[in-house]
């Protein structure tokens, strides 16, 4: 698929729960729980009960390949964490991915994601390369 600067690759709202938490931190072993324990968040100074990072950033990327054609090889993928996705017990949060081509050479098009939650910025620098 051939791809020019500006063009919007993908665009996703993915709602995350208490429970998609849950599920991430059994899937990664992360169990730190500042991603499910209102307590212990607060104790730390935390806003709330955060998603992990790295949800967040294959939430990210995975918005990206399931646009893309089936084979396209993922060169590189990297990111700055920049705000924290505070999940609220009920509630849940809402993370926002739009994936705009940034660049485009004979080799690879990079595609920049902005990923929001309530209208922030919580990735920076998040690009996902992929071969052309």
């Amino acid at each position: 698929m051939p791809f020019a600067v500006g063009d919007v690759v993908a665009e996703r709202t993915v709602h995350l729960t208490r429970e998609s938490l849950v599920r991430y931190a059994g899937a990664s072993g992360d169990f730190n729980p500042i991603h499910y324990r209102d307590d212990i968040a607060a104790e730390v100074g935390l806003p709330g009960v955060l998603a992990h990072g790295m949800l967040t950033m294959g939430i990210a990327s995975s918005v990206v390949v399931v646009a893309l054609e089936p084979g396209t090889r993922i060169l590189d993928y990297g990111v700055r964490f920049t705000k924290p996705v505070v999940v609220h017990p009920t509630e849940g949060a809402d993370l926002h991915v739009i994936a705009t081509v940034g660049a485009v050479d004979d080799e690879s098009t990079r595609i920049d994601l902005k990923v929001t939650f309530a209208e922030t910025t919580v990735l920076v620098k998040a690009q996902l390369r992929v071969a052309s």
